[in-house]
């Protein structure tokens, strides 16, 4: 900081020093020399070459904040904000998604012009576009059954670490299964807190993987944020849900939660129900928007779970007034497609695949 009488660490900084006017006279030169390095500034880059997530950021102007069109008529539930989850208010739908490079690298900084939907093969109108770290309500389906004695506790440090990586504002509650689901942890902010509660858990009979995604899914009606997930840890199938896969995948269906997955599965599955469980979680998890994550090695669980923190957090939100304003309560597909900017490889667009319309 400067003293009273204008110098700074012993330099005469005042405008009629000799020092200011060397000063001014470098200024045209240094532009012309630093002009052709920013002219070099790569369009695709990799954010940090070091970084294991992976991520990709695609070099942009800033982006404008988003505006609601003043044509939309919002009602006080209807407001437009970024990072929302996959709703419907009146005739206004808000659509998350991210998007991934052929290396499954996730890919940041594309604009609104890059992306287009439709509603049942219908062209709509985009009319806002945000890019957000809002903070999230998370549930943790973590499977405690026989078939993961070997590997809860690389399960346990990864659930630890997902929540380390989160927005500080997240909120999460965490259910164990085995022979039927049990919450563990009930809604918090504190990893801290889950911690404690995770370092007692133990591994041990039958699987009720089905019956532990519907009481997640219930248990999510009382989440704080309008954002919802659930993250589902599982070596794989059921064998003791009073809950069927239909009830459960409609369930999962009507629910405004997208669903990620980390799949520990054993290549030589004994069973139907453990050759099944891989199909069952990709399904659910795409269907949302979510993903599923297949563990190959037990201990890339912690790079997984981060990555999954990362998505969460640098998820798009396209918003459009439908045009179909008819409130009958039936299922509307929607489809986003993605322009990539000129020069990149094809991406990959991971977003919900509809929603109920409501009903009067």
């Amino acid at each position: 900081m400067a003293s009273k009488n204008g110098r700074e660490r012993g330099v005469n900084a005042s405008p009629g020093s000799p020092w200011a006017a060397s000063f001014a006279r470098c200024i045209p030169l240094l532009s012309l020399l630093l002009a052709p390095l920013l002219l070099l500034t790569p369009a695709f880059a990799q954010d940090n070459p070091d970084n294991p997530l992976d991520q990709v950021h695609i070099n942009t102007p800033p982006p404008v904040a988003a505006k609601a069109d003043p044509s939309i008529p919002l009602t006080p539930g209807a407001t437009l904000r970024t990072g929302i989850q996959f709703r419907v208010d009146t005739n206004i739908v808000l659509v998350p998604l991210t998007v991934t490079d052929p290396m499954d690298r996730l890919v940041t900084g594309l604009e609104k012009q890059n992306f287009a939907v439709l509603e049942d093969n219908h062209p709509q109108t985009i009319r806002s576009f945000a890019c957000d770290d809002a903070p999230v309500s998370i549930g943790v389906i973590l499977d405690l059954s026989g078939s993961m004695s070997n590997k809860v506790v690389r399960a346990r440090g990864a659930v630890l670490q997902f929540m380390k990586t989160s927005n500080p504002q997240d909120e999460f509650f965490v259910i164990g299964f085995n022979d039927r689901p049990q919450l563990i942890t009930d809604w918090t902010s504190s990893p801290d807190d889950v911690e404690a509660r995770l370092a007692t858990v133990q591994a041990g009979h039958r699987t009720a993987l089905l019956d532990a995604i519907y009481f997640g899914l219930e248990k999510m009606k009382q989440a704080k944020y309008q954002r919802k997930a659930l993250l589902i840890v599982s070596d794989g199938g059921d064998n003791n849900s009073r809950y069927t896969e239909n009830e459960v995948r409609s369930a999962v269906k009507e629910a405004d939660t997208q669903i990620y997955s980390i799949g520990i599965f054993d290549p030589e599955a004994a069973t139907i129900e453990e050759r099944n469980g891989p199909l069952l979680l990709n399904d659910i998890s795409s269907d949302t928007g979510g993903r599923l994550f297949r563990v190959d090695d037990l201990s890339e669980m912690g790079d997984i779970a981060t990555r999954i923190s990362a998505e969460l957090r640098n998820e798009y939100v396209l918003g459009y007034k439908t045009e179909d304003t008819r409130m009958d309560g039936k299922w509307r597909k929607v489809k986003v497609k993605l322009s990539p900017p000129p020069g990149l490889p094809q991406l990959t667009v991971h977003a919900r695949a509809g929603y109920y319309a409501p009903l009067q």
